[in-house]
């Protein structure tokens, strides 16, 4: 069975898209990981339990897998990375940008997941 080169110009290309496509996933999921490290595992922990020493110093912070937590909605969730909450979160409005919030509140929906 041989290809023609047409038609095995339109296999490569497809095929190429579907690696940028599924490395461009792969690479937003990893910057997602990055910034929760980077920017929330402190208090939060790895895992978003909140199980910490920061955490506990603070009197307990969320546990980001419980359900209080995963019933915000996306929006709710954002505001409270973006503009903090109470005297224990801080705003972040000045540290990331919106789309990383929204990598950020992607990630925390995968605790929910796990």
């Amino acid at each position: 069975m041989t290809l023609g080169l047409g038609r095995l110009i339109r296999v490569g290309f497809f095929l190429a898209a579907g690696i940028f496509v599924l490395s461009t996933l792969l690479y937003a999921q990893n910057d997602g990981t990055r910034l929760f490290k980077s920017k929330c595992s402190a208090c939060h922990g790895t895992d978003g339990s909140g199980d910490t020493e920061v955490g506990r110093a603070m009197g307990g912070v969320p546990d980001l897998r419980s359900a209080e937590v995963q019933k915000l909605t996306d929006s709710e969730l954002a505001g409270i990375i973006k503009d903090g909450k109470g005297s224990q979160m801080p705003a972040f409005k000045d540290k990331v940008t919106d789309d990383q919030i929204k990598q950020l509140v992607s990630y925390i929906r995968e605790f929910n997941k796990r």
